[in-house]
């Protein structure tokens, strides 16, 4: 059994253990044992799946910026500068979604096909999202309704991730196939009279978790343009001004990068996405196993995810009341005390529910604080350089980029340090090692990474006051630039 359980392939198991001659040796009880992992094939070795990571956000590397710099080149057309690129990239990403999820008939290049695929989705989810996120600068100048038009857009987003969670988790869970049980586990259980000489209790078949993924991504496909339909349609994008002289690639990084309140601003967004990205990320593997909750972590990552969406407009009035950065600083620590709480007191349902639902109110405030605060920084940025115009897409972009980054960084660092703790997939238990990984992973290293954020935004510039005074410099050159425009079309017709 123990040969059974870390067999590469099916075909393996077959010829070495289920053959006529295995037959002859062993119990009829041990000969169902093998049947009932007949069905099991080898998934990806977590050092591929983080190959894959790592270079698909390598790839990111290259495309954010990329994308950042064709859209702010892009010319006016009649549906917008923005909205071409979204309305053309939503049918291509969809399909290659759905390609992410599909299981191809070889083994081989298994691992080619979805690390094509990933690097193909992030690229065009590049190009819906980096136009998407820049709209905000193009649906009003004023401040304020910039400030609410980034609200809604988050709360929105954080609803659809509530709904994207509730649908896969759903449709998947109802073909889940069961944990794998370790070595000893199996040696038991094939000696336990209980399992019978049918075995049918334990046999799942693999076809429907397939079948499953494959209809839960349909769905979000579908949810996925319905959206762009909405979006294409019901928002209308103001024309900005005339762009200054183009840049090159180079040019634009150096001009974006070089803005100090900017780079403060992505590199404390940086580390506290970070931190939240590997709270949320192993919660459930926390859940499921140091807490011992594996039927409830569904529910908990749901708890997460409506306490983020319910109490955005929370923070959206915090900051109008208190400032951005106060509200940051708020918001972020707020859930310190309860990442320390859920991993010193002994298991416990209720205690976890409530600091899932602290860790949800932190989440909206980490993740819609640093969008709001990005057009603020754009503004300092047109003050400051009044001749560099029509760049808003480029800071868009490396903001997008460092959100996947993040992202990318914390699906590795867990992936890999749960393989060096021994981590086994699907496993009904988990060694020592795991738990004591998990608990760094949901609390020590994400309370490590938001002091280190918070400390960097110490020292970002942008306060309440001069936020105000670059409002009122950027109404002074609006008010210049009409006035020229109106001499100059006045000289023109006398």
């Amino acid at each position: 059994p123990t040969v059974v359980f870390y067999s590469p392939t099916k075909t393996v198991v077959r010829s070495l253990l289920c053959g006529p001659a295995w037959r002859n040796s062993y119990s009829e009880e041990q000969y169902i044992l093998c049947a009932r992992f007949e069905w099991r094939t080898e998934p990806l070795d977590p050092f591929y799946a983080s190959i894959i990571l790592f270079v698909g956000r390598a790839w990111d590397a290259v495309t954010d910026p990329t994308v950042g710099f064709l859209v702010s080149r892009s010319p006016w057309t009649r549906f917008g500068r923005m909205m071409p690129w979204i309305a053309l990239s939503t049918p291509l990403a969809v399909i290659s979604y759905f390609l992410i999820w599909y299981v191809p008939p070889f083994e081989d290049g298994k691992v080619i096909w979805y690390l094509f695929f990933y690097c193909v989705f992030q690229s065009l989810q590049t190009c819906f999202h980096v136009p998407y996120s820049a709209l905000t600068m193009f649906i009003s100048s004023e401040q304020k309704e910039r400030d609410s038009a980034t609200a809604y857009r988050m709360t929105v987003e954080v609803l659809g991730t509530v709904l994207g969670t509730a649908i896969q988790g759903q449709i998947v869970g109802m073909a889940n196939a069961p944990c794998v049980p370790g070595p000893g586990e199996i040696l038991a259980d094939s000696s336990n009279s209980s399992l019978g000489l049918n075995g049918t209790n334990h046999v799942i078949s693999l076809e429907h978790t397939r079948a499953a993924y494959m209809i839960a991504s349909g769905v979000i496909c579908l949810i996925y343009v319905l959206c762009a339909i909405v979006l294409f349609f019901g928002v209308r994008e103001q024309k900005g001004h005339v762009h200054s002289e183009p840049l090159s690639f180079i040019q634009g990084i150096k001009l974006v990068m070089g803005h100090g309140p900017y780079a403060k601003l992505v590199m404390a967004f940086l580390f506290t996405s970070l931190a939240f990205m590997l709270l949320e990320g192993n919660f459930a593997l926390f859940c499921s196993y140091t807490l011992g909750f594996r039927n409830d972590f569904q529910n908990i990552l749901l708890v997460i995810m409506l306490s983020a969406t319910l109490t955005i407009p929370f923070w959206q009035w915090f900051l109008t009341k208190f400032g951005k950065k106060t509200a940051v600083y708020v918001g972020t620590l707020s859930v310190v005390p309860f990442m320390i709480l859920v991993v010193c007191l002994k298991s416990n349902l209720v205690v976890t529910y409530i600091v899932s639902f602290a860790a949800g109110v932190s989440v909206a405030a980490a993740f819609l604080l640093p969008w709001s605060m990005l057009p603020d920084v754009v503004d300092d940025f047109q003050v400051q350089n009044p001749d560099a115009i029509g760049h808003e897409a480029l800071f868009y972009s490396f903001y997008v980029f460092f959100t996947k980054f993040a992202s990318g960084v914390s699906l590795g660092i867990s992936t890999l340090s749960l393989d060096f703790a021994g981590y086994i997939s699907r496993g009904c238990s988990q060694p020592p090692e795991v738990d004591i990984t998990l608990k760094v992973l949901v609390s020590a290293a994400p309370i490590l990474l938001i002091m280190i954020g918070l400390v960097i935004l110490y020292k970002y510039p942008i306060d309440e006051d001069r936020r105000l005074e670059n409002r009122k410099l950027l109404q002074h050159q609006r008010d210049e630039a009409e006035s020229e425009s109106d001499s100059t079309e006045l000289s023109n017709m006398i």
